[in-house]
């Protein structure tokens, strides 16, 4: 089977191009939310099943994910559904804010931290980032204890790993080698 990220990307392209410069990142937000409604396991059930009706699908998902639904999202559920590939929309939803972002010359910035950062921590590191990566950035900020301390950073392809946990790893590696 291909790959989710293939099967994706012409939905998420034929939207953006479907959808011009206007109402573009309002958009992304209602693609988002039914997106994250398509990714519950009980619903691909409800929609793999021969007896099920694309039409209530489409009515359960979007009672479900309470947007409003502009009709072109409308109409990306609808063909989504019909093709089967509902398993896909999380993904068009990615690929979608992604194509949405680099017309606005913005770009998503996972940021996982050791511990939760107040506003002035996130804006300063924001800051340092956005020089780093030479971009600007839309932060989204992930706690994850094991990192021990310090953040990583994932722009794109590109990592940045200043935590505790990674400078271990490379201490072991040297270690041992």
């Amino acid at each position: 089977m291909a790959e989710l990220a293939t099967i994706a990307r012409p939905y998420a392209e034929a939207l953006f191009k479907a959808v011009g410069t206007d109402d573009a990142a309002q958009l992304a937000v209602q693609v988002e939310a039914v997106g994250q409604v398509a990714g519950n396991e009980q619903l691909l059930q409800f929609a793999g099943n021969p007896k099920t009706q694309p039409a209530q699908v489409f009515d359960l998902l979007s009672s479900v994910s309470k947007a409003a639904l502009s009709p072109k999202v409308v109409n990306l559920l609808h063909t989504v559904i019909e093709n089967g590939r509902l398993n896909a929309l999380p993904e068009v939803a990615k690929q979608f804010r992604a194509l949405v972002n680099s017309q606005r010359g913005v770009f998503d910035a996972c940021i996982e931290s050791a511990f939760p950062l107040d506003d002035a921590q996130l804006a300063d590191t924001v800051a340092v980032l956005e020089k780093r990566f030479g971009r600007k950035l839309k932060p989204q900020v992930l706690v994850k204890p094991e990192l021990i301390g310090g953040v990583r950073v994932v722009v794109g392809d590109e990592v940045l790993d200043t935590s505790v946990r990674a400078r271990l790893e490379q201490m072991k590696v040297a270690l041992t080698h």
